[in-house]
């Protein structure tokens, strides 16, 4: 693999995992502020979902960037941001300038899954944790 394919892979984590990290350490920041969001969309239990969703976020945004069991953290984070998702960003239930603004958060996770599916099927490259320890076949 050239260093310019090998460059690309670690920036793409590096821009991944950002939103990752820095939303789960936005979570407990704002803890309030997070749980009333969420109590607004209907969630229960939610202080349990609250810690949960930051740290998922967190150890998988860092699973990126570092490249370490990075299949295993792209595949976490694509599973967390399913239900986040719907459950956020449903446009379909609302009008005017709130409508527009969740259709455009839904496709930016749409964008997203895109992101994570890249690291799902190709690894995290050859600037890795898990290239280093040998986890990795680069080819």
């Amino acid at each position: 693999m050239n260093y310019l394919t090998a460059f690309g892979l670690f920036l793409g984590r590096v821009a991944l995992c950002t939103i990752f990290i820095l939303a789960g350490v936005g979570k407990f920041l704002n803890y309030d502020g997070t749980a009333q969001y969420m109590a607004s969309k209907g969630m229960t239990m939610i202080p349990i979902f609250l810690v949960l969703a930051a740290l998922v976020e967190i150890c998988g945004g860092l699973s990126l960037l570092l490249g370490l069991r990075a299949r295993m953290g792209a595949t976490l984070l694509f599973l967390f941001l399913i239900p986040v998702t719907i459950i956020f960003h449903d446009f379909w239930n609302l009008t005017g300038p709130d409508k527009q603004a969740q259709m455009i958060e839904f496709l930016k996770n749409l964008g997203i899954f895109g992101g994570l599916l890249y690291v799902m099927s190709i690894g995290p490259g050859p600037w890795s944790i898990d290239a280093y320890a040998g986890h990795e076949k680069l080819s």
